[in-house]
């Protein structure tokens, strides 16, 4: 527990000085963490053994009521924009999680699909409400009452998106470890024993459905306002699936996983665009494979083999005696 606090602590302060050693990467690191937050949410029903197929809708619902209220008020503050994101993922979150959190497995997922793919073609059939196919603009918000600059702004949105992302992280890792968090981990390994002990296996799956929700619906209305625009991509199938892939290559094991999922398939995407533009998928795909391959339990996994290695002395060369036993 110590190393990992020490870990996070160096995490979070090679992240805030990026703005300073690497500020041509300032808004390409402020997408990354607040996607992280959206695969966060995954992970949180993950531990539960439920995947989710449509989690992208609450990463559109986030950017969309932005959107809405962006341009409805003109200078309304960031703080009103992240509430109204919350808020909307979290009532869209309960009307919806009520339905799905009946099934489980594949149907779970399945029916979560589903609710996006709706989401979606209202999104984009509703023209003169949402702007259809193109998206609607999200204004900069001012924060504090105070108005900025492009520049300014993308380094405010950096330190605003860490502090949450820091703080959500931390949250997320005690919630999970709580009693509660213990509970969802109950319901992937024995529901009946969990309901035998007087906890209701769908009141938990619940709760934490509400977190994952609210926690896309944060990376949505983060995203959109770094890059202006909500579009119904944002709650498209292929998006959702990405937030999946990049769970399961980050690890299941520790909320670390997220982020560091995170930055290694943006940064091999982005890569991988500049030096085969028609291309790019392929080499993102061999590179990602190869990952899973090597590190079923992904990235984390890594981390705790090397860990491992450096921690375990190296073997002590055996004795003649030894050998001559070891013979016989």
């Amino acid at each position: 527990m110590r190393t990992g606090l020490i870990a996070f602590l160096l995490a979070l302060l090679l992240l805030a000085g990026v703005p300073f050693y690497a500020g041509n990467i300032t808004v390409f690191a402020t997408m990354c963490i607040a996607k992280s937050l959206a695969v966060l949410g995954i992970l949180v029903l993950v531990r539960a053994d439920q995947v989710s197929f449509g989690h992208a809708m609450y990463f559109a619902i986030g950017a969309y009521a932005a959107a809405f209220l962006s341009t409805a008020y003109r200078d309304i503050d960031l703080t009103f924009l992240v509430l109204a994101a919350v808020a909307a993922s979290l009532l869209a979150g309960l009307v919806v999680g009520l339905f799905v959190t009946r099934y489980r497995g594949i149907f779970f997922g399945m029916i979560n699909l589903a609710f996006s793919m709706v989401l979606y073609s209202v999104l984009e059939k509703a023209f003169h409400l949402t702007g259809g196919s193109d998206g609607m603009r999200i204004r900069r918000p001012t924060f504090m009452g105070m108005e900025f600059k492009r520049g300014e702004f993308d380094l405010l949105m950096f330190y605003v998106v860490l502090a949450v992302a820091a703080l959500c992280f931390v949250l997320v890792w005690r919630y999970l470890r709580s009693p509660l968090g213990q509970a969802l981990r109950a319901v992937k390994t024995n529901e009946t024993r969990l309901e035998y002990l007087g906890l209701s296996a769908r009141r938990v799956l619940l709760v934490g459905y509400l977190v994952s929700a609210v926690l896309c619906g944060l990376g949505g209305v983060f995203m959109g306002t770094v890059q202006g625009l909500a579009t119904p991509e944002h709650a498209f199938w292929s998006r959702s699936a990405e937030l999946v892939f990049i769970a399961v290559l980050g690890g299941q094991g520790h909320v670390a996983g997220a982020f560091a999922g995170t930055v290694i398939f943006e940064t091999v995407r982005t890569f991988a665009a500049a030096i085969l533009h028609d291309s790019w998928q392929l080499i993102l795909g061999v590179v990602l494979i190869g990952i899973i391959l090597w590190a079923p339990g992904g990235l984390v996994e890594l981390w705790h083999r090397a860990r491992s290695a450096r921690r375990s002395p190296p073997a002590a060369p055996a004795t003649r005696s030894q050998t001559a036993e070891a013979r016989k």
